[in-house]
C-alpha cells in the first residue's frame, strides 16, 4: 500500500486515553518510522481500518489508523508486541 498522507489527525480526549493506556500521545504518529501497512479486519468497524508497524525511539510500535481523504486518523498507538516485530518490523 502506498501511503500518501498530507495530514494526521486525531481526537483529543482519545489520546488522553491512548496516553493513559499506552504511555504514548497519537500525536506522535506522525513521528513513526513505518515499515509494514496491514488492513485490520479483526472486526467490522464500519470504516476501512489499518494498522502499521514500525519504530519510534528506537521501539516498535503499532499504530491503528483510517484514511479519511489524504488525511491519516490515528485511533490507537501502541508498542508492538513481540510477535507483531518479528513478523513486520524485524524482517520487513
Amino acid at each position: 500500500m502506498l501511503l500518501s498522507v498530507v495530514k494526521i489527525e486525531f481526537d483529543l480526549a482519545k489520546d488522553a486515553v491512548n496516553f493513559a493506556k499506552h504511555g504514548v500521545s497519537l500525536g506522535r504518529a506522525a513521528e513513526l518510522v513505518i515499515f509494514a501497512i496491514e488492513p485490520d479486519q479483526r472486526q467490522d468497524y464500519g470504516e476501512g481500518r489499518y494498522r502499521a508497524f514500525g519504530v519510534l525511539d528506537g521501539t516498535a510500535y503499532c499504530l491503528a489508523f483510517t484514511l479519511r481523504g489524504s488525511t491519516m486518523r490515528a485511533i490507537s498507538l501502541r508498542r508492538a508486541r513481540l510477535k507483531e516485530f518479528r513478523r513486520h518490523v524485524a524482517h520487513p
